[in-house]
């Protein structure tokens, strides 16, 4: 046998049907930026004997647990494990959540071999508790291995990094949700067309996202999987959210104006990943994924923090299984005399994933609370984040989702003075529905990330500093972390006695008196908005809504 590609295992006729077996045969770089570049550019993606050879280099530089278990290791155990059942009927551990193990180019053998080596890891790993994307890993790493008992080593090379600062491979509910959810959050800033669609289309689009690792590990084919992984190897986790991303904004290019069913929306982008030659090219493919701005590895872990934060408080652990988690918003306790059902849905559907997850819980309704606005404040502190919607006399529709507790414009000795993070943004809902998000999120060229000090704070502009990242309210858009223009780019909600203000700068995107019986609209700098609803209003109602965790009521 001369190449790891082609091995007891594969289907030579499907493996040259996928991945052609031109290209060099050694790779000398050793330069990490090299590396990148390479992988980027597939240097290795035609020759399965270098492929293989990368593999294995890549993967005996993980960072390790001290015992990790190793090929001679798999000699020992396997036959005690499999016994004497056949291959192809041996059960699959309890943590890949029943997913199907994808063949890709594996002939018979090598599938029962993907069941033998899970088996394996599952015995060798007992604190995995959830882990649907490993049948995938495994049956890939499979084409480029000697033996089962090579690809049970890198496999468990890659299950034991202990690298804090390396995410590789998701290992327990926590945080596989917790991906789900910053994947989400990456769709609301950076695929709105797309997220759009999904919300017009779905009853409950954290569903939807869920389901995104699937598309990466299972759905797509073997010379995209492959390529992806060439490049996760080198680079890490986020290049699997930039890929997913791309592969959402390809979808959306195809579908858009397509008729779509709630019900088969999952199962749409399934067909569709499986189908992606159709489409795309391996190569575009990764084009799309590296061209999506966004922000640094560190903020990505920081916002995967606050998601797996927010998860354990609702008392999810590393050792749950499987279980659904929704959007709260349910149309049986859910009263407003603003805003409909499907229309809190849409709303919902904005606001960053960790508080998608709570019900929404009336905090102040001018109708029953009467039109005061130090009532209003009375309501609402203590709570954050808020929710803040108006009604004027000419039946619009507009509002804000507000980051940060009212209280902290306490801090400014009575004046005027704004506060808040980046995550705040104002939205109209009739005559039309549009949202407008910090200036920054969509033209990040305003700003560049100043190096951060070991002396330099943090949080974000209303909090003091924390020495747990995980704290930060807003570890994504914190406004400090960003060289900007002019102040008024983090000009983000402000309250007095007389009035309250969300967006700053050339203008206000809401004005509010006193009396929460007149306001206006304008452009601002903050948001870079058009008018929310007529320029000058009368106000029939006001409502502020915070977030409440079910499992508190």
């Amino acid at each position: 046998m001369d190449s790891p590609g082609y091995n007891c295992f594969v289907d030579r006729d499907k493996m040259d049907a996928a991945i052609q077996d031109l290209g060099p045969k050694e790779l000398s770089c050793t330069e990490l930026q090299e590396l990148k570049q390479l992988a980027r550019q597939g240097y290795w993606a035609q020759s399965h004997a270098l492929r293989g050879k990368v593999y294995q280099r890549l993967i005996r530089d993980i960072p390790c647990r001290t015992v990790t278990p190793d090929a001679s290791v798999y000699s020992d155990i396997v036959g005690k494990i499999v016994g004497k059942h056949s291959s192809s009927y041996l059960p699959l551990p309890e943590f890949v959540d029943n997913t199907q193990v994808p063949s890709y180019c594996l002939n018979a053998r090598g599938e029962g071999a993907v069941r033998k080596i899970l088996l394996c890891i599952a015995n060798q790993f007992p604190d995995i508790s959830f882990c649907p994307a490993l049948p995938a890993v495994v049956a890939l790493l499979l084409h480029y291995s000697i033996d089962e008992a090579e690809c049970f080593e890198k496999a468990c090379r890659i299950l034991a990094c202990n690298d804090p600062g390396r995410r590789l491979i998701d290992q327990s509910f926590l945080a596989f949700e917790s991906s789900c959810m910053t994947f989400g959050d990456l769709v609301n800033k950076y695929c709105q067309a797309a997220h759009k669609l999904m919300v017009a289309v779905s009853e409950d689009v954290l569903q939807v996202y869920a389901d995104w690792q699937r598309w990466l590990f299972g759905e797509l084919p073997l010379c995209y999987f492959a390529r992806v992984f060439d490049v996760f190897l080198v680079e890490g986790y986020k290049v699997l959210y930039r890929v997913a991303l791309a592969i959402l904004k390809f979808f959306h290019k195809v579908r858009a104006g397509q008729p779509l069913e709630s019900d088969s929306v999952k199962q749409d982008i399934r067909t569709f990943v499986k189908h992606i030659a159709k489409t795309v090219s391996p190569e575009k493919l990764l084009e799309k994924a590296f061209a999506i701005r966004l922000f640094s590895r560190k903020e990505i872990q920081l916002l995967q923090m606050a998601n797996e934060k927010a998860l354990k408080q609702k008392g999810i652990t590393v050792k749950q299984k499987r279980q659904f988690v929704h959007l709260a918003v349910h149309a049986e306790n859910f009263r407003s005399e603003i805003v409909s059902v499907r229309e809190m849905r849409d709303i919902w559907s904005w606001v960053p994933e960790r508080f998608a997850l709570c019900q929404p819980l009336l905090l102040f309704s001018s109708l029953q609370h009467g039109y005061s606005l130090a009532r209003f404040y009375f309501q609402c502190e203590g709570h954050e984040p808020t929710l803040l919607l108006i009604k004027t006399t000419q039946k619009e529709v507009c509002g804000a989702y507000l980051s940060t507790d009212w209280s902290e414009r306490n801090k400014f000795g009575g004046k005027l003075g704004f506060f808040g993070t980046g995550e705040c943004f104002v939205f109209r809902l009739q005559p039309e529905v549009q949202r407008y998000e910090w200036v920054v999120i969509k033209h990040p060229e305003l700003t560049k990330p100043p190096p951060l000090t070991a002396a330099e704070p943090t949080a974000p502009l209303s909090h003091s500093a924390s020495s747990d990242p995980a704290d930060r309210l807003s570890p994504f858009l914190a406004a400090r972390h960003f060289n900007l223009p002019s102040k008024t780019e983090s000009m983000f909600m402000a309250g007095g006695s007389d009035c309250l203000i969300v967006g700053g700068g050339g203008g206000q995107a809401l004005y509010i008196d006193g009396d929460l019986n007149r306001g206006r609209t304008s452009h601002c700098d903050t948001f870079n908005n058009q008018p929310l609803c007529s320029e000058n209003f009368l106000i029939a109602a006001v409502e502020a809504w915070g977030f409440q965790d079910p499992d508190t009521q």
